[in-house]
This record gives C-alpha cells, structure tokens and sequence, in this order.
C-alpha cells in the first residue's frame, strides 16, 4: 500500500481504491493525514447504513488527524467527515476549520482519542457542571467502548466513583476495573423495559447506550441528578415516562459531538490534556492499515472490540 490508497464505500460494499483530488473535499486548510481512527459512526458507514453515510460512494472516517502546510499538528473530529462529506480514510483532508492538537499528545494518541475520547470529555464536562463527585456513584453505559473508556478515566481522574455497565461482565470486568471502575454492571439488568422509577443509585451518568438502558439509568438517578446522553448503540427511541423528570427533578443533557462550537470543543480538548493518561489509554488502543478497515468495522458492530482503533493513513 502506498499514501495514494483510500478506503471508499460504495453501493457495492468497501473498495481500496487509488486517491484522487475530489476524496480530500473542499476546505480552506490542507492537512497531509497521518492517522483517522474507528468509532461506531465509522462501522455504520463502512456497513453502508444511510443513517450515518448520507452520500454515497463516501470516504468514511470521522477523524482526521495530520498536519497542516506549516508542520502544525491538528485534528478534525466529525465536523460532517465521513457522514456529508468525505472523511479521515484518504492521505489529504482540506477542512475550514480544525483542532491543534495539545502539546501533550502526539499523532497517535490524538487519533486514538479520536471523536470518542472528544464525545468523552464532552459528556463528562457537562457531566461535572452538574454532578460533584461528593454527590455519589456516577454510571457509566457501554463502558468498553472508546466514548466510555475514555469516560471512565477522566472520571476516576476527576476523583468520581464510577460504576461500569456492559454486556461482557465476565469477559471485560476485570479491565473496566483496571480503568478505575469500582462497580461492575451487566447490561442485561438494563436493556428491557423497566420500572418508571426506580431504587434511586446514582448521583449522575453518561450513557452511550439510548433506548432501554438509558430510560432505565434515568430511572435510577438520585433527586436533581443529571445523565449525558450521547449515542444510541441499543437504538435511537426513548421509550419511557416523565416521572423521573417531574418528580425527581432528573436532568437529561444532550452531547453533540458533530455540531459543537470550537469553545466547547477546545474546553473539551484541554480536559483530555489535564485529565487524561495517555498512557493507559495507549495499552487499550489497536493500530490497524487501511486493509484492515472493514473487517475491524464489522467487529465493532457485532460487539467484539473493546477500546480504541487507529487507523494508519500514511
């Protein structure tokens, strides 16, 4: 493979194909890519699924990370790429707008924190303006993805007590633990239809879950609590009541990770600086080529990876 390869959904299915100018897009900034990543967006795209992929054929990756024309380090975290327009998965990117990149992390770990290490420390911003940790245990759904691995290290940095909820208590127990969780949940107690108040546990949550797990975790949330919500991996419904709203005073506060203005996507970036430990997070992080794109999409999809995937562009 050379730096002319990019990854191209079609109607068809995925295809390498040879870089041409049109897949870096228009934009006033050129950035020479040395690295994307994988998140959930990005195995939608792949797998074709129009929710995510709004043009086709597409270029998905929804990260970008590379320099400018001056050498400066930036990345680009969903800003349209890979859903409108083509994204992260080709050798040059011109975008209007970036992030420089702090100076405490490198290439690498920029993609690896990608848009859900960003999705992260939004949630969890927000989360904290509303939620101390002297409050009590905080939630964290679909914790061995990248949004809430990365969720759970910046809460345990910011001194949370974290409880972890996933599908794979047996399988992943032991590392969510290692990551700071002190409680670990099986997500099977929350994904069907539940009470529509129950035993109040929690002082906060970030979900990435939606649906049942999400009306269920508001359910549990302690008077004046307040829960992020920022995915839909179990569906884009909201199927319960308003009582936890109306008579616990529970506060449901939105994550837009595509859309935010650059004030909260440079608050968010300059949480991860301080709070983050690049270090831990380098030893749940994969590196994969461009060859390796859809299969590891279809892995993702089906609930088979854990933590983060970066993808080697150059």
């Amino acid at each position: 493979m050379t730096d002319l390869t990019t990854v191209l959904r079609t109607d068809d299915g995925v295809e390498l194909v040879a870089t041409s100018p049109e897949h870096a897009g228009d934009g006033a900034h050129r950035i020479s890519v040395e690295y994307s990543s994988l998140n959930y967006k990005d195995a939608m795209a792949l797998a074709g699924d129009r929710a995510v992929a709004r043009i086709l054929p597409l270029v998905p990756g929804i990260d970008a990370v590379g320099r400018l024309d001056d050498g400066q380090l930036v990345t680009v975290n969903g800003a349209g790429l890979g859903e409108r327009r083509h994204g992260g998965y080709t050798p040059t990117v011109n975008v209007d707008a970036f992030t420089v990149v702090p100076k405490a992390f490198d290439a690498f770990t920029a993609a690896a924190i990608g848009t859900a290490g960003y999705t992260a420390a939004l949630s969890v911003d927000a989360l904290r303006a509303a939620v101390a940790p002297s409050d009590g245990p905080v939630l964290v759904t679909g914790a061995t993805g990248g949004v809430g691995s990365i969720a759970i290290l910046l809460l345990r940095s910011l001194g949370y007590d974290v409880a972890a909820l996933t599908g794979r208590v047996d399988e992943h127990g032991e590392w969510l633990r290692t990551l700071g969780a002190s409680e670990v949940l099986d997500r099977a107690d929350f994904a069907a239809k539940g009470r529509p108040l129950q035993k109040a546990r929690f002082a906060g949550a970030v979900d990435t879950v939606g649906s049942h797990v999400l009306v269920n975790t508001l359910a549990q949330i302690r008077w004046g609590g307040s829960v992020t919500a920022c995915g839909l991996a179990q569906g884009a419904d909201l199927p319960g009541t308003v009582l936890p709203f109306i008579l616990r005073g529970v506060n449901l506060l939105g994550i837009n990770s595509v859309d935010a203005p650059d004030e909260l996507r440079e608050k968010a970036w300059a949480l991860l600086a301080e709070h983050l430990d690049a270090g831990v997070l380098a030893t749940f992080t994969e590196a994969i080529s461009l060859e390796q794109v859809a299969d590891a999409g279809e892995q993702l999809l089906a609930g088979t990876r854990r933590g983060r995937t970066v993808v080697a562009v150059r």
